[in-house]
């Protein structure tokens, strides 16, 4: 990536961590998007991460709809898919201060 390429990266995600920061001044409590901001993570991250979070949402349900009482197989592939710079203690601890996708986040904090 070239110089100006490097800048505007870093301007995008200045800008992103700007607006996050603004929806936090209303809502103090928004646990992840400190997280985000500390480590640097992306917008493109971000979606990546909540597009997991759904995935593993939808495979509890029907793992729970089919029976399933042990997520620990669900938690392990999340903590695989989990993006690096994420800390899984840290997200889920955030997710479930925040309240999102409690069901689950619920279910992972079971196997920390």
């Amino acid at each position: 990536m070239d110089k100006y390429g490097e800048l505007q990266s870093r301007v995008n995600l200045l800008e992103y961590h700007q607006r996050l920061l603004l929806k936090m001044i209303s809502d103090p409590n928004l646990e992840l998007f400190r997280l985000v901001i500390e480590n640097g993570i992306s917008e493109q991250e971000v979606q990546t991460f909540q597009k997991l979070c759904e995935d593993m949402n939808k495979k509890m349900e029907e793992q729970k709809a089919e029976g399933f009482i042990n997520f620990h197989p669900l938690f392990n592939e999340f903590l695989y898919s989990l993006p690096a710079k994420f800390d899984a203690k840290d997200v889920i601890e955030a997710c479930l201060h925040q309240r999102l996708y409690e069901p689950l986040f619920k279910e992972f904090h079971k196997c920390l």
